[in-house]
Order: structure tokens, then C-alpha cells, then sequence
């Protein structure tokens, strides 16, 4: 038995059991770190880089104290976006399995109030949601949080920029002063300390070094002109030709003119950023999980709780000025080694007048980064990176009773396609989301559309090829 082990730590056998069912043998250095202060009950302060299993961090601790025969809000997680959210509770609900009638609620903007408000009344143990939509619930009365036991700030960083922090106040008054508090950030600069101070009790502070091996991520750094930079972004892809590419800018004017550069020169590319509808978003996160996108031009803000399953590569388009934030974004194309994948990729574009920041993260990683240079690249023109998928919009979901089964039965039966020609499914409330193989999409989409499913039939529609 080592410390690293979670069988060092003082959890049911249960629980225990089901850590080694879902593969989880060994303490992340978050968990190791932050778990038995959590199991304690002290409030924490943890600072950990993405991907680095915060979740399970503050899960376990939460799970372990739940009552499950007292159906009431024992839990309560706040998650800056609407995706951080949902990953959140398929992460608790996995390591939930250990007992029966655990029920974890999500609630978020951008999905209709009447069923959140019948579920709450049902009861809940766990509610994970975003700022916004759980004040909403705390304005209207349909939640009551005078029963939390654990709160967890994830993210909490992105939720003050954001512009989060009025709400975070008015959730934290909600809840009783007896609890534990968790923040969880990828960074803790001082505005953050400063303004998270006063709902934590004398909380115990980890930090986990914010660096990445060599041996997982790949940085490479080309020096550009201003004007050259959003050519030299396409040259990377042409020459690097990764699967999916996630492209960092600094602000939401630039993300929307590369991504229009870059699809005016055939490449499939979509923009992410803050002002974006929830259905839109949703839409372009769906087409870019499912290779119906190839590059996804993002904020910092915008980007903020993305686990996209193997990423090519990461370019960053702009250096950041923060070196926390610069690991942040090279981090997400590091997570396929843990999958067993080669190392991730991270390409990064710097004016001579930023290389003061490329110095400051230098110093961070205590090691020199590696220049290279843009011309030597092959340009590789004749191939343009098209995504190989397009997406299916059926406006039928959740509520409709659909499944995957069901779409996946009637276009490999009725439609006649191979279950190669079927990439990704997302079923959500009122709407299905589905990856075609882009030379079948259309033929495919008239054929469905002129049929049924289940014995019904559904509006669908073919979401513009990005």
C-alpha cells in the first residue's frame, strides 16, 4: 500500500471497489494531494492544470459523506459553462455507482425550467449546474440549499472573468455557513484570493506544479510578422495535417476572421467565443466532437471546460500574457498520452514584440523552448483539411423518447448505411445530433427525412459543412 493508493484512504470497500472497476488504480498528484484534506472536511483551495482529475478529487470527498437515504441537496458543484457541467455529472454519476439511488441533477442555462422545476421537487442529492440558472432557481424558490453539506467552486477562475461572481455571492448566501467549500482553479491570481476569501474557513491551499512533460507534449514556436499571422496558421495545418485542431486567439474578433480565412481557403474551421447562444454553441461543439469540424478557433472563455477526445493539436494563435493560462491551453492536446496515444502537439505563433512573454514561460517551465522556422514547412497546398463527417440535426431527442439505438437502427436499416458511415450520436432534450460520412450526407438526410423513426416522423435538417 503506497500513499498514492486510494485503498491508503479511509473510503468504504464499495467505493473502493467501484474506483478499481472504472480503472481508477492510482492517485492523480490533485488527488493524493487534495483527498485527505477533503475526506476531513477542511476547505480547500486547490490549483491543478485541465485533465488533471480534479473531478474524482472533489467527487470522492463528496460521495463519501452523501446520505443517500436523505433525499435532499447534500452536494452542490458550480461550473462555469454548460459542458463543464455535464462532464461534471457523468463523472459523479460514474463514481456514484458504488451505492443505489444516488441522484445527481444538472442545471443549465439553455434547456427549458419546467422539467428542472418537477425534478427538483422530486428530490436530489447532488445538483452540479451554472451561476446563472441556479440563481434563477434560488430567485423563483423551486431550490432550496439549506442542506448542503459540500460546495464545490470549479473553475473558479473562469467564472469571475466571466462575469460570474454577483451570482456565486447570492448562490454562497443560499447555502448554510456550516459546510466545506472546494474551489478548484487552473490559476489563483490575487483577484481571485481576494475575491473568494469569504466563503472559505481557514482552507488548506495545494497547488500542483502547472508544467508538462516533455515526453507528453511537443511545443514547437515560429516566429511571425502581425501580418503574417493567420496565414502561417493555415501553413501549420497544411504542412502538421492534425485529425482536429483547437486554435487559440485572444478576442472574439479575431476567432471570427480566422475562422473565415481559414474557410474561404477550404479549410473546415468554425469560431467559438462568448457571445454565442447556447444553441449555437451547442451546435459547434457537437459538429467539432464528431470530425464534422476540423478546427475550432477559440477564446480562453469560450473554450473553458472542452474535453475533445483526441486532439491533433493546439495552436496558439496569439502568446498569452499568462503563463498559467498558455499550459492551460497546451494541456488539452496532452491528454491522449494518458489514452495511450503518441504526445500531444503545440504549435505556437509569436510577433517579435511578444517574445517577452514566450521568456516568461521559459522561466514557468524552467526550460527553453524550441524556435523553428515557418518557411522551411512543406506547404502542402492540394491538401486542405476537410472534416470527414457532416451533421444531422433531427429536431426530436430526449423528450421524444429517441435513443442512439434508434437512429443507429433505422440508418443502417432503412436508410441502407454501413455502421462505418455512422460516426458520433448526441441525444439532448429536444434535439439529435448525428456524424455522417460528408459523401453520403445528403443522399442520407433525404432518404431518413422521407421516412420515420420509432413509427414518427422528425424535422431534420443538414447543419452548413463548416
Amino acid at each position: 500500500m503506497t500513499s498514492s493508493s486510494f485503498s491508503s484512504l479511509p473510503l468504504t470497500p464499495a467505493m473502493l471497489a467501484n474506483l478499481e472497476q472504472l480503472g481508477y488504480h492510482e492517485m492523480t498528484t490533485i488527488q493524493a494531494a487534495s483527498l485527505p484534506a477533503a475526506l476531513e472536511g477542511r476547505d480547500l483551495i486547490a490549483q491543478a492544470k485541465t485533465g488533471s482529475g480534479k473531478t474524482a478529487a472533489f467527487g470522492i470527498g463528496m460521495l463519501h459523506k452523501l446520505n443517500p437515504s436523505y433525499f435532499a441537496i447534500q452536494g452542490l458543484v458550480i461550473c462555469p459553462t454548460r459542458e463543464l457541467a455535464d462532464q461534471v455529472s457523468n463523472e459523479l454519476r460514474r463514481l456514484a455507482r458504488f451505492t443505489d439511488n444516488i441522484k445527481i441533477l444538472t442545471l443549465c442555462g439553455g434547456t427549458a425550467m419546467r422539467p428542472q422545476i418537477a425534478s427538483l421537487e422530486h428530490g436530489t442529492h447532488i445538483v452540479v449546474g451554472t451561476p446563472g440558472r441556479i440563481r434563477d432557481h434560488i430567485g423563483r424558490g423551486t431550490i432550496n440549499l439549506a442542506t448542503v453539506q459540500t460546495l464545490v467552486l470549479d473553475e473558479a477562475d473562469r467564472m469571475v472573468d466571466m462575469g460570474f461572481y454577483e451570482d456565486i455571492e447570492g448562490i454562497v448566501s443560499a447555502c448554510p455557513a456550516r459546510r466545506q467549500t472546494l474551489l478548484f482553479s487552473a490559476t489563483y491570481p490575487d483577484d481571485i484570493r481576494k475575491a473568494s476569501a469569504r466563503f472559505l474557513r481557514d482552507p488548506e491551499e495545494i497547488k500542483v506544479e502547472a508544467r508538462h512533460d516533455g515526453d507528453k507534449i511537443e511545443q514547437r514556436f515560429f516566429e511571425v510578422s502581425a501580418e503574417q499571422r493567420n496565414f502561417a496558421v493555415a501553413r501549420l495545418l497544411q504542412h502538421y495535417q492534425p485529425v482536429s485542431t483547437l486554435a487559440f486567439c485572444n478576442t472574439k474578433i479575431h476567432c471570427r476572421e480566422l475562422a473565415d480565412e481559414l474557410r474561404a481557403q477550404g479549410f473546415s474551421a468554425l469560431a467559438l467565443y462568448g457571445d454565442l447562444e447556447q444553441r449555437e454553441r451547442d451546435e459547434i461543439l457537437v459538429q467539432f466532437s464528431n470530425q464534422s469540424c476540423s478546427v475550432l478557433v477559440a477564446t480562453d472563455v469560450a473554450a473553458r471546460g472542452l474535453d475533445i477526445a483526441n486532439l491533433g493539436a493546439v495552436i496558439n494563435v496569439d502568446v498569452t500574457r499568462d503563463t498559467e493560462v498558455h499550459i492551460h491551453r497546451i494541456g488539452r492536446t496532452g491528454r491522449g498520452q494518458l489514452r495511450g496515444q503518441e504526445r500531444g502537439l503545440a504549435l505556437n505563433l509569436c510577433t517579435p514584440n511578444e517574445k517577452r512573454w514566450v521568456k516568461l514561460i521559459e522561466e514557468y517551465q524552467h526550460a527553453s523552448v524550441q524556435w523553428f522556422d515557418l518557411d522551411a514547412l512543406d506547404t502542402n497546398e492540394d491538401k486542405v483539411l476537410r472534416a470527414p463527417m457532416r451533421t444531422l440535426c433531427i429536431q426530436g431527442g430526449k423528450k421524444d423518447k429517441l435513443r442512439p439505438g434508434d437512429l443507429l437502427g433505422a440508418l443502417t436499416g432503412d436508410v441502407g448505411l454501413s455502421k462505418e458511415q455512422v460516426g458520433k450520436i448526441n441525444v439532448f432534450e429536444f434535439s439529435t445530433y448525428v456524424a455522417l460520412d460528408y459523401r453520403i450526407a445528403d443522399k442520407a438526410c433525404d432518404k431518413l427525412g422521407a421516412g420515420n423513426i420509432k413509427g414518427r416522423n422528425f424535422k431534420m435538417r443538414l447543419l452548413r459543412s463548416a
